[in-house]
């Protein structure tokens, strides 16, 4: 995420805001501009500060407090860019479904961030008949013994979220009963937009060939994968392979693991250069640790910059959350293979966007990368 400043007294703003909170203007995300701006009003029309002849408005979900999103005034869309994929909102007469939809809608305008910034806007409906929309369903079960009878999932270009993912100790309690080292609503997202995105970048563009090299044969049968995975767990040697364990169930998931790990790498390395952050010591008796963001994040055809930055960073940051008694920021580790895979994903969003593009076709090439950063900074917390 890129930082953004209050156009009129010039205080950081957050993602989410949708008033300064210094200053009291009124601010917001224009998805064209990819920033937040901050909005004078003339005559009940909204301006932006930075452009005063661009009139604006607020997505109709400001209404809930829901959204900070602008519309352009000329758009006849009552809903932003993100918004107007939602097909199926919870019923909002229920205070604990608003506040879990409110925290949901902002996870997802964290994923289209990054989607646009990509230039990969969703297509929509019904002009596509696959084109994404959501359904945030509230579960009628919650809290009893049955089995949930809303599954977070994709079919065909709808995801579909069961809300009480929004809940702090119900996700928890998810996480681990499946154990799974990571669980966040934006993972969420980004793990079954992952879904909708193989058709577009993968099944529809010409990339089958290279994903079944990387990822397995996508045909075969996903329902009985799911009930093998189950039933028996991963494999022992998975580490070396995938990026989670529920990447091993079938290869559309690998797929999916590998591309909501990819985004959550482009929008963290975004954030440190946006911050200035970076990596700069000399541990007694290792080689030097340093990390520093010199390359734009999305135009990049090297991913091994990714790689060379990622590692040591995230051996910093899982170095200082456990100073503050809290779990590993990042209990993954990345294997040659897996490299590979996130190259993969790295060379399709290129393709498919127009950007210089990597050779994502050798493993190889990663081998020698991974192994030196290996020996620089150690295996990284929580491998």
């Amino acid at each position: 995420m890129n930082l953004s400043a209050c156009q009129s007294c010039g205080h950081l703003l957050h993602f989410e805001n949708a008033r300064c909170s210094n200053c009291s203007h009124w601010v917001g995300f224009h998805p064209g501009d990819l920033k937040m701006v901050t909005l004078e009003s003339k005559n009940e029309i909204w301006r932006t500060m930075a452009a005063p002849v661009r009139h604006v408005r607020f997505c109709k979900n400001v209404e809930h407090d829901a959204c900070n999103w602008l519309v352009d005034d000329g758009d006849p869309e009552l809903f932003c860019v993100a918004c107007r994929h939602n097909k199926v909102i919870p019923d909002l007469s229920s205070h604990r479904n608003f506040q879990r939809w409110r925290l949901l809608e902002i996870a997802k305008r964290r994923l289209f961030y990054t989607l646009l910034r990509f230039g990969l806007p969703p297509t929509r409906r019904p002009a596509d008949p696959e084109g994404l929309v959501f359904d945030f369903l509230s579960d009628p079960n919650e809290g009893m013994s049955l089995a949930p009878t809303v599954l977070t999932g994709h079919e065909d270009g709808l995801i579909t979220i069961n809300i009480a993912e929004a809940d702090d100790a119900e996700r928890e309690a998810r996480r681990t009963a499946m154990g799974e080292p990571y669980r966040t609503l934006l993972g969420h997202f980004r793990h079954e937009v992952g879904h909708y995105y193989w058709n577009e970048l993968v099944r529809d563009a010409g990339g089958l060939d290279a994903f079944r090299e990387f990822f397995g044969d996508e045909r075969r049968d996903y329902g009985e994968s799911l009930q093998v995975y189950y039933a028996d767990g991963p494999p022992a040697d998975w580490p070396d392979r995938f990026v989670s364990a529920y990447a091993t169930s079938h290869p559309w998931e690998d797929w999916a693991e590998t591309f909501a790990h990819y985004l959550h790498m482009v929008d963290t390395l975004e954030t440190v250069s946006a911050f200035g952050i970076g990596v700069n010591t000399s541990p007694p008796g290792a080689q030097p640790l340093k990390v520093a963001i010199d390359f734009d994040i999305y135009n990049e055809p090297d991913i091994s910059k990714f790689i060379a930055a990622w590692l040591p960073l995230t051996f910093a940051l899982n170095s200082i959350t456990r100073s503050m008694g809290q779990p590993d920021l990042y209990p993954f580790a990345l294997e040659p293979l897996i490299v590979g895979k996130l190259a993969f994903v790295h060379q399709r969003i290129a393709i498919a966007t127009g950007r210089p593009t990597g050779d994502a076709t050798d493993i190889s090439l990663f081998k020698a990368i991974v192994a030196a950063l290996r020996k620089t900074a150690g295996d990284p917390p929580g491998t």
